[in-house]
């Protein structure tokens, strides 16, 4: 079989392009920092529940991913599987837009229960796609052209957002009864994701060069032990992530704070989408390019100060011009995090199962977002907003100081190699 080359990877390029506009023009009907905790509140969720919906995403992202770790290292066609396990999220979110469209279960006491069931079952199924999808495109992608090939992929999503926040927008302003206008953007979703699916059938695979032997549960929890306990520099970066990770409640947050504080018409969530995802596609495509000339590390410390600097508007803001910025700096840090967390990914695995090492992170992060989420929680609870918000600028700080400092490159040449011995040499 020939080998994998750079029109192969070009070729992928175009359609993963158009895959992401889909997948990003979909998601804007259903944003984890505007849309979802707004809907929730909307339906009547206490405010600490709407808040908390990004951090409980993480979560439950983790939940699934060593399991599926440790079952993909044998599957023998990842395009395949790949697809098939996007089906999972199509049935959620298909089964999101009836309910909200067609049973308008805003005469069903406690609708945002139900809501947050399919919250649920959404958020699990990314967490059960994540790390067949990351492996999937480790196979069909150049690893000297990934950070361009990321950066342009979450710019074309940005793209797509970017037009989907201005339907989203209009979707709102109809005379259109809560919370059907709000179910019909979830078909939307269903629609967009279809066919991002759809659009993985085309790519090009990379070639085996040897019979793949079965790998035992045994043979994976060894490997992911050594991991554990020998790469110090991925140890270090994990460290970095737990600090980061408290922007998560805050994705919730900023949307339910700046409404108490400005009173703004929901319509308003539109415009943030339109805001969030114009920054997101700059970002995104700038810190690609940036991570293949200075290393990944270097796009994502742009991601953390991204998410800073949104944190700090939305405690000093004064009016809608500053929540403006807010939902744009979330953008930045958006748009950096992805193609920067991706590529470091694949740096730390080199040539060993990326699988695991995003599995590893997610597993690891799961425990802390909780704390964050129950200590936020707690806070709103009581009103206290303003003391949750400089919870999260402090760890946020933390983590910028931990990954500029502690964390090297893992590209770079003073890196040292890591075997799955468990130590580095």
């Amino acid at each position: 079989m020939s080998e994998f080359t750079l029109l192969d990877h070009k070729h992928n390029l175009k359609y993963n392009l158009i895959h992401e506009f889909a997948w990003g023009f979909g998601i804007a009907f259903h944003t984890l920092y505007a849309i979802v905790p707004l809907f929730l509140r909307e339906l009547g969720a206490p405010e600490s529940i709407a808040v908390s919906t990004a951090g409980l995403f993480s979560i439950l992202i983790a939940l699934p991913s060593l399991f599926i770790a440790a079952l993909g290292r044998n599957i023998q066609n990842i395009k395949r599987a790949v697809i098939l396990f996007h089906g999972i999220i199509l049935i959620v979110s298909f089964l999101m837009g009836f309910t909200f469209t067609v049973l308008d279960p805003i005469y069903v006491q406690s609708a945002w229960k139900l809501y947050l069931f399919y919250f649920v079952l959404y958020a699990f199924s990314i967490g059960i796609i994540v790390p067949i999808w990351a492996e999937f495109l480790n196979q069909s992608t150049l690893k000297s052209e990934r950070g361009k090939f990321f950066g342009l992929g979450f710019a074309f999503n940005g793209v797509g957002s970017f037009v989907g926040g201005f339907a989203l927008q209009y979707l709102l302003t109809l005379d259109l009864p809560f919370p059907r206008n709000f179910g019909i953007g979830f078909i939307i979703l269903f629609i967009s994701l279809l066919i991002g699916t759809i659009l993985f059938i085309p790519f090009k695979i990379k070639p085996k060069k040897t019979v793949q032997t079965h790998k035992t549960i045994k043979s994976f929890i060894k490997e992911t032990k050594s991991i554990i306990i020998g790469h110090k520099n991925f140890q270090k970066y994990i460290l970095s992530r737990i600090f980061f990770a408290a922007n998560l409640p805050g994705m919730g947050l900023y949307a339910v704070y700046c409404q108490n504080k400005f009173h703004f018409d929901l319509s308003e969530a539109g415009l943030f989408t339109i805001l969030n995802v114009l920054a997101a596609g700059a970002s995104s495509y700038l810190s690609g390019k940036l991570g293949d000339k200075y290393g990944h590390k270097m796009s994502m410390l742009f991601a953390y100060i991204g998410h800073f600097i949104a944190v700090i508007l939305a405690i000093f803001s004064q009016n809608m011009i500053w929540v403006y910025g807010v939902f744009l700096a979330i953008g930045v840090g958006q748009g950096a995090f992805m193609p920067s967390a991706m590529n470091l990914v694949y740096n730390f695995a080199e040539d060993r199962d990326t699988k695991t090492y995003m599995a590893l992170i997610d597993s690891f992060l799961a425990p802390f977002v909780l704390i964050f989420i129950i200590g936020v929680g707690s806070l709103i609870r009581i009103g206290d907003f303003t003391t949750s918000l400089y919870i999260i600028a402090t760890s946020l700080f933390i983590s910028i100081l931990v990954l500029q400092f502690l964390v090297r490159d893992p590209n770079s040449t003073s890196e040292p190699q890591f075997h799955l011995d468990g130590f580095s040499s």
